[in-house]
């Protein structure tokens, strides 16, 4: 009708609706493949095939440092991979000079540098919400090649002073076909190469510093190639493990000399003290060595732990060897008493007390003679206090003449016999040892 066909047509003539109707993409897409003519070049072979190597530079932003896996023997990184080269394959004219920018979708249409990350376990492009690549195209053919990559690799470390450790781990970056005859890898701006984010930071580390290297690696099969190196060294943090392991094993020794204040008869007190140590010191021992891989050689922590648990067990076997001497002792004593006790009767003998008696009160030896031949018959009873001191003098007698025999018997473990002495110096020999120990394993490994 005439009324519809006015409508449309004062539509179409609007201005809004006028910019609306161009569509910019399509000739813009044309324009794109004019100028970089990707169908027209056979970019599976590299620029300048069977010329000189492609030299490729590469620079990388180090975004964050995520994990440090002791047990693993590895570390994660996320960092951004960039490569920049030439190829007069995708040059085009410009009148502003301006760079083209894509994304991944134009990167599998051409060429570019096949690196990889050597001794890496696990790596990933990101892909949220679109895959993390970048393509920049300048006129004169230079290329800006941008990706994201959160990658896992390998990290020798040596345990030899953990926890007093510094460790050095290096990402390696290789071609993987391409030799250095075809493909140079190298830093574009040198050590300026690798940034870092000033927030990267570790919970049990301190990043010290980066730096690049780079080298040629030789493998039989196929020859020599350029490898790139991002050297990192990280220092660990000390205060976790004063708190977690060195604090509590010094207390746990600490703790086993209490024992040598404890009196020797109170044995359930000490015994369960000493295995009380123990057990915790084996605690601790098992609770370092869980998180750590088992390695062949003995780590610095070990040695603390260990001298620790030696010292815990000494403190033991010090109070088992003083209960054993007291027993010993207490054994001995008991039969000189009950010895010393029968040598002490009275002697009921018929014999006259008018004998010469000897300063230490033994009769002379020719009033022993005279005893020869007398017969125990009911002698005059003598006042009681000359029986009694003939008893006493008799008693004495024995005594010293026992004692006598038992000191050239035992003077050489007149000091094992002392328990309070063996006590005594242990007060004073277990701390000193500790805190020499101590000295030297700080000035060590500090």
């Amino acid at each position: 009708s005439p009324v519809i066909s006015l409508l449309i047509a004062v539509f179409l003539c609007s201005p809004l609706t006028g910019k609306r109707m161009v569509d910019n993409t399509k000739s813009r897409k044309l324009k794109t493949d004019n100028l970089l003519r990707v169908d027209d070049h056979d970019f599976t072979m590299r620029p300048a095939f069977a010329g000189p190597a492609v030299p490729v530079g590469v620079d990388v932003q180090v975004e964050s440092l995520d994990s440090i896996s002791e047990v693993d023997m590895d570390f994660t990184m996320t960092l951004y991979l960039r490569h920049y080269w030439k190829d007069e394959r995708l040059s085009f004219p410009s009148t502003t000079n301006k760079s083209m920018t894509f994304d991944g979708r134009l990167v599998k249409k051409i060429w570019v540098p096949d690196v990889f990350f050597v001794h890496s376990k696990r790596s990933f492009i990101h892909d949220t919400t679109t895959e993390n690549i970048m393509l920049r195209v300048f006129p004169d053919g230079h290329v800006l090649y941008s990706l994201r990559v959160t990658v896992t690799a390998a990290c020798n470390m040596d345990f030899s002073r953990f926890p007093l450790d510094s460790q050095t781990c290096t990402l390696e970056l290789e071609s993987y076909a391409y030799t250095d005859e075809d493909l140079m890898l190298y830093w574009k701006s040198g050590d300026e190469s690798l940034s870092t984010d000033d927030r990267i930071s570790l919970s049990q580390f301190l990043i010290q510093k980066f730096h690049t290297t780079s080298r040629l690696a030789f493998y039989s099969s196929t020859g020599w190639y350029n490898r790139l190196y991002i050297n990192f060294t990280l220092r660990r943090h000390i205060f976790f493990f004063l708190l977690q392991t060195y604090f509590p094993a010094t207390l746990m020794v600490m703790l086993s000399w209490v024992s040598f204040w404890i009196d020797r008869r109170a044995v359930p007190a000490r015994v369960s003290l000493g295995i009380t140590t123990v057990l915790t010191m084996s605690t601790i021992i098992t609770g370092v060595n869980a998180s750590m891989p088992r390695v062949s050689y003995i780590k610095a922590v070990d040695i603390y732990l260990w001298v620790s648990f030696v010292f815990v067990f000494l403190s033991v076997l010090e109070y088992a060897a003083v209960n054993y001497l007291t027993t010993l002792r207490d054994g001995k004593d008991r039969k000189l008493r009950e010895k010393a006790r029968e040598q002490s009767l009275p002697c009921t003998c018929g014999m006259s007390h008018t004998g010469t008696m000897m300063a230490d009160g033994t009769y002379s030896e020719s009033d022993t003679n005279s005893l020869a031949g007398y017969t125990r018959a009911p002698a005059p009873e003598d006042p009681p206090e000359k029986q009694e001191r003939m008893v006493v003098h008799i008693s004495l007698d024995n005594e010293s003449t026992a004692a006598t025999k038992k000191k050239t018997r035992f003077r050489s473990f007149s000091f094992m016999q002392n328990t309070h002495a063996i006590d005594t110096y242990s007060r004073m020999i277990f701390p000193g040892s500790y805190i020499i120990f101590n000295l030297i394993y700080w000035s060590v490994y500090c």
